[in-house]
């Protein structure tokens, strides 16, 4: 982590935000010594989920427990621990995994509607969390979040990767520095769902998966293997599409360039296309305007053949578009611009989203994506959300986080459980 980088990035904040950011140091539930490894807990291990298991094994963490609701999904998991160390505990029930005191941190790679409990549950339970994206299933599940975080003194990184890759950082830095001079526009594209189609009748419920321990506190709804596992994605009762899927990389990058990471849009609007046969229940194609309160437009575009996968700022002197392995410039020379001067912002720099959430947790200073930044970024997804469900206009107060005098509105920024889970 480069110092410098973090102090301009809390400089650069609002003086509310800031000052939360900028609290005193996070302490831990134990020091940790120079050298010693942490131990990890691993909820949710199937698809991503695995792949993080690879990725904290390969930091130099011990996955020492693994949780999953699929039996065979948690013994391939253990295959992977046991290839390169001891074989990990497992569970079915992420409260027992909770309870274990040598635990140090969770890894949470579950469908979104798990994500708050877990967390919350978590930092309850003195331990550091690694979320993946999008952080909530709701707007007020993710506040939630961060309060939780706050209050138990909790190190919460949200799994939004692309922050810690050098060409993200690079874009949102010549944009943050006035490269292109002001902002006018930013354009944010994101892929059609790739749900596998019609779920067909209810289905036998296997005999290695704790289904209604996979529902959790989502409604009781009869079981179809295309409503599982990763196509949880595609139903509202899980999560959001790809609004919440990309959209929480893409959006999030723009949130970064634009400096609103404690804060977000005054205003969305737009409009939406769904499935004919609902063969999923969200967004097939969508063009959606973001309003912010400095009076920079925010157009988001599925299937929209004008815009790009990705993240592109357009300002009064050039524009700047990114993604994935890709940074394209205009003027071209803006890419091989210089950006070390310490008369610039300095962006928080890190060039391993996993090893940076390991090293806080042993500096107990927040990460490159903190909660915070990750409600606030997933906001700007279920607004999107919103919007396309409603199919009019919402006003958003990004201070107060709810949406003035619209009471329907207000009703969808959190859900209710199914019992016995309580928020």
């Amino acid at each position: 982590m480069n110092k410098s980088t973090r102090r301009s990035f809390l400089r650069s904040s609002s003086t509310a935000v800031a000052t939360a950011f900028a609290a005193p140091m996070i302490l831990p539930s134990r020091v940790f010594g120079a050298n010693e490894r942490i131990a990890i807990g691993a909820i949710g291990v199937k698809n991503q989920g695995a792949g993080n298991l690879k990725r904290f094994l390969a930091a130099g963490a011990d996955i020492v427990a693994i949780c999953d609701v699929d039996s065979k999904v948690a013994a391939a998991a253990s295959d992977i621990v046991s290839q390169t160390g001891p074989t990990p505990r497992i569970f079915g029930d992420y409260r027992q995994l909770l309870e274990d005191k040598g635990i140090d941190a969770v890894v949470i790679t579950t469908p979104d509607h798990w994500h708050a409990l877990m967390t919350i549950g978590a930092c309850q339970a003195g331990k550091d969390v690694y979320c993946e994206k999008p952080l909530s299933l709701t707007i007020a599940e993710g506040r939630r979040m961060v309060n939780a975080a706050r209050e138990h003194k909790r190190i919460v990184q949200t799994g939004s990767q692309q922050r810690s890759a050098a060409e993200f950082r690079k874009a949102c830095m010549l944009v943050r520095n006035g490269f292109i001079g002001d902002v006018t526009e930013v354009l944010v594209g994101i892929p059609g769902p790739n749900h596998p189609g019609s779920i067909g009748p209810e289905e036998t419920v296997p005999p290695e998966l704790d289904y209604q321990m996979w529902l959790g506190p989502a409604p009781l709804k009869p079981y179809h293997s295309k409503r599982v596992h990763y196509n949880f994605r595609f139903w509202w009762d899980y999560s959001g599409g790809q609004m919440t899927n990309f959209g929480a990389h893409h959006l999030d990058i723009a949130q970064w360039g634009l400096g609103m990471d404690d804060s977000g849009p005054v205003a969305v609007e737009g409009t939406a296309e769904f499935h004919p046969q609902m063969l999923h229940e969200v967004t097939e194609k969508c063009r959606l305007v973001y309003t912010y309160a400095n009076g920079v437009r925010m157009t988001l575009g599925q299937g929209q053949a004008d815009i790009a996968d990705g993240t592109t700022f357009i300002g009064t002197k050039g524009r700047v578009a990114v993604g994935r392995g890709k940074l394209v410039t205009e003027p071209t020379e803006l890419a091989t611009s210089p950006l070390d001067s310490s008369e610039l912002i300095q962006l928080y720099r890190s060039n391993d989203h996993t090893k940076d959430f390991l090293a806080c947790m042993h500096s107990r200073e927040l990460p490159i994506c903190d909660v915070e930044i990750g409600h606030r970024s997933a906001t700007v997804c279920h607004l999107g959300n919103l919007v396309a469900r409603l199919g009019r206009p919402v006003k958003w107060d990004p201070t107060t986080e709810t949406c003035p005098g619209d009471t329907e509105a207000q009703l969808m920024i959190d859900r209710s459980y199914r019992a016995p889970w309580t928020h």
